[in-house]
């Protein structure tokens, strides 16, 4: 039975993923096709695979200890109003922008940019490459520059990984992270099927790359940014986590040497602030953690003078 059970567990690593991720494509294309709205095309798929997780995360748990509540199940649902909120509010400036933008883009250089002829899902591939390159960097920057870090650190403030941590974002990180994707793509004339798609792709890959699920995906790991990549990213140290900044892909990990994939060890299920204990633990205080920078750096350095003469 437990040799049975292995099994399972295995094969569920390998096909979880990469099968959810092709459901919910085939259901989208089929959606689009049909003449649904991209929005529906969108929502249909990105339910099932909400779902899928949080079932199968309470079947093949990653670390069975992140299947408990660590009192931050409030936090990352108000995080997630937070962000869907943040998301509505900036698509009209996104397209009033992108709109008179590719029109002149467009006219410069003498014809389309975007290759609207492909077939849809070769576009997709192309929109998921091309929005990451300004994402990686404004990603980059975040971690490397304190007056980034502190509208990053509110996402890397999770106790532990699971699938709906995926939106534990400060309002102005992700305001950064959905402009640069998607007025990239906005000013680019990428058709509005093609931006569901990656719409779709992103949330989903976003689940499964927090999911305390057990995934392996071997090869797939050179394209996409999945969990076995993205938990070294959540390392308390910062010489491991200062990697694999790629949010759906991680082809600009590799041109860069920001790639991070140790072959002899598995990443520590201890995550967090090292730097930060006293970061706040609830939504208000992680929304107006900018405003608090200062008192939270002195009070998390005393915080770690007092560990360290207890030590």
């Amino acid at each position: 039975m437990c040799v049975a059970m292995d099994r399972g567990r295995k094969l569920f690593g390998r096909v979880a993923f990469p099968g959810v991720l092709a459901i919910c494509l085939i259901a989208a294309t089929t959606l689009l096709r049909g003449g649904s709205d991209p929005v529906v095309a969108f929502l249909v798929p990105v339910t099932f695979a909400t779902l899928f997780v949080i079932v199968f995360e309470r079947i093949y748990p990653y670390v069975p200890e992140w299947s408990r509540s660590h009192d931050d199940v409030r936090v990352d649902l108000a995080h997630m109003v937070s962000v869907s909120l943040t998301g509505a509010l900036l698509q009209p400036a996104l397209v009033a922008i992108a709109i008179p933008g590719s029109a002149w883009i467009s006219a410069r250089m003498g014809h389309a940019i975007w290759p609207a002829h492909w077939p849809l899902l070769l576009q997709l591939v192309v929109a998921l490459v091309v929005a990451e390159f300004p994402k990686y960097w404004f990603h980059r920057w975040m971690h490397e520059h304190d007056a980034l870090w502190r509208l990053h650190a509110t996402h890397h403030s999770a106790p532990r990984l699971y699938w709906l941590n995926a939106a534990r974002f400060h309002p102005a990180d992700i305001a950064i992270d959905t402009t640069a994707g998607m007025l990239t793509l906005g000013l680019l004339a990428c058709p509005a099927a093609t931006v569901s798609l990656f719409a779709l792709v992103s949330t989903v890959h976003g689940y499964f790359q927090h999911a305390n699920l057990e995934t392996r995906i071997g090869f797939l790991n050179y394209f996409f940014s999945m969990a076995e990549l993205h938990r070294w990213h959540h390392s308390r140290v910062l010489a491991e986590s200062n990697n694999n900044y790629g949010n759906n892909v991680i082809v600009w990990d590799l041109m860069f040497g920001t790639y991070y994939r140790p072959r002899d060890r598995e990443p520590d299920v201890d995550i967090g602030l090292s730097d930060l204990p006293a970061f706040p633990r609830d939504f208000w205080g992680q929304i107006t953690s900018p405003i608090h920078w200062r008192r939270i750096r002195d009070d998390s350095a005393r915080a770690r003078s007092v560990d360290d003469l207890a030590a």
